[in-house]
């Protein structure tokens, strides 16, 4: 049975994806691994280096279908060693050819590069399903440009907004990581083909060309120089994705916020059936928000500890590089389940109107306190404006009156300012400032991106 939860039957998609699991198994790992060999046997033979019919054999041969795993994890677990029992078993199925397999490289040549294609498998999921759930808020923002709402600031109620502000500035975030997860693409994309301490050492003169050529026909991009003892690639790509994860985290704790029984301002998508809870049957709880949010803390753990493997010792170490081989698939698969949620729910959030509506008279017009400032201000100059409405305000909040009564009341704005003109700034639709275009702004700078 499984023991991590992103392969648990019963809970693993609340951790990862089908898909995501896929590029991250054993049986991809192990064919990535021989992809490369196959790669370079095929260079090699191209340049002179091995025969043509030693090519032809180990590519034939490269076929993770064919190991037996048990095997290798028995062979791996006698030798203590994470590749020799692959190349020992692609060697056998290569017959007399298999004594050119893996020829002039060493192990973390195969497997930095395998891992590189895992990683593009991974990165094309991303990136497509970042656009979803960028292309979902974007017909949020627009549906509900101008769906007018409190804004909070410090978790309490600050001025009017609309809801359509409120996404559109989530989606201005996803068209960022989309810009970032474009431009991280070719550095990470990079293999590594360059032997033990990466001089090229085994090839001489020829070992860029064997490497360029091996790259090439794996489609990935060609180092300036061996990046062994040079983890950046991985770390800035690991940080791109836990940006990502970071947004997604935020959304969806905010939404699970404005679920809150006392604001009832959205609701995850519910269907019949869904239960909240084992013991209070009434319950409707933001249960896949939740999981989004979850994943943001065990993303940001998994990109430090990639982070650590750019502490290389010297021009290898297997220290800080195995960092890589827990966090890079865990990276992926919170990614990718965090994701797929948000794409599920935001085409299915329910938007309360009518909630938000009457949040924004809660306060009895204190939501408007700064409208009745600038406004006082015109009269009476902006800070005696600011103290004559803050004595208000206080006023107000404490003894439960409207804002609008206790102004009327004070000595100071008599006969300058009449309970007509504070009514009607105390209108919270009067106050949603450039939210509006600015919501278009943000969408059209969306559209332009392709989103």
């Amino acid at each position: 049975m499984p023991s991590h939860v992103v392969d648990m039957l019963t809970i693993g998609n609340s951790f990862g994806t089908p898909e995501m699991r896929a590029v991250w198994d054993e049986r991809n790992r192990l064919q990535k691994q021989l992809d490369v060999e196959g790669a370079l046997a095929r260079a090699e033979a191209a340049l002179g280096i091995i025969p043509a019919e030693a090519a032809d054999a180990i590519s034939g041969a490269a076929d993770a279908g064919r190991l037996d795993v048990e095997a290798l994890a028995a062979e791996g677990a006698r030798t203590m060693h994470s590749l020799n029992a692959t190349v020992s078993a692609l060697q056998r199925a290569a017959g007399e050819h298999g004594e050119w397999v893996h020829y002039g490289v060493t192990t973390q040549d195969v497997v930095d590069t395998a891992t590189v294609l895992q990683v593009r498998e991974g990165l094309d999921l991303v990136q497509r399903d970042a656009l979803a759930v960028a292309r979902a808020l974007k017909a949020l923002a627009v549906e509900h440009r101008d769906t007018p709402m409190t804004a909070r600031t410090h978790a309490v109620q600050a001025l009017p907004t609309t809801f359509g502000f409120k996404v559109a500035v989530w989606l201005d975030e996803f068209v960022r990581h989309l810009e970032r997860l474009a431009a991280v693409r070719d550095r990470v994309l990079t293999g590594n083909v360059n032997g033990a301490v990466g001089t090229y050492s085994a090839f001489g003169e020829t070992g860029p060309e064997v490497e360029r050529a091996t790259l090439e026909l794996l489609g990935l991009n060609v180092p300036n120089i061996s990046w062994q003892s040079a983890r950046d690639r991985i770390s800035e790509y690991a940080a791109v994705l836990t940006l990502v994860s970071g947004s997604l985290g935020k959304i969806a704790g905010e939404l699970t916020n404005l679920m809150r029984t006392e604001i009832g301002e959205t609701e995850e998508p519910f269907a019949a059936g869904k239960i909240g809870s084992t013991t209070m049957p009434h319950k409707r709880n933001p249960a896949l928000l939740e999981g989004v949010a979850a994943l943001t803390n065990p993303m940001k753990h998994a990109m430090g500890l990639t982070f650590d493997s750019m502490n290389t010792v010297h021009e290898r170490d297997a220290i800080s590089w195995r960092a890589e081989w827990i966090s890079l698939p865990e990276l992926h698969l919170y990614l990718s389940a965090q994701l797929g949620t948000m794409a599920r729910v935001l085409p299915g959030l329910v938007v309360n109107k009518d909630a938000m509506a009457r949040n924004l008279h809660l306060q009895g017009g204190l939501l408007l306190s700064e409208k009745v400032m600038f406004e006082v201000g015109r009269v009476l100059g902006k800070q005696t404006a600011h103290q004559v409405v803050y004595d208000a305000s206080m006023t107000a909040v404490e003894t439960g009156r409207p804002l609008l009564d206790v102004l009327r009341e004070d000595p100071r704005l008599d006969g300058r300012v009449s309970a007509e003109a504070i009514a009607e700034w105390l209108d919270p639709l009067q106050y949603l400032g450039a939210a509006g275009t600015t919501v278009d702004r943000v969408v059209a700078a969306a559209e332009q991106a392709g989103i």
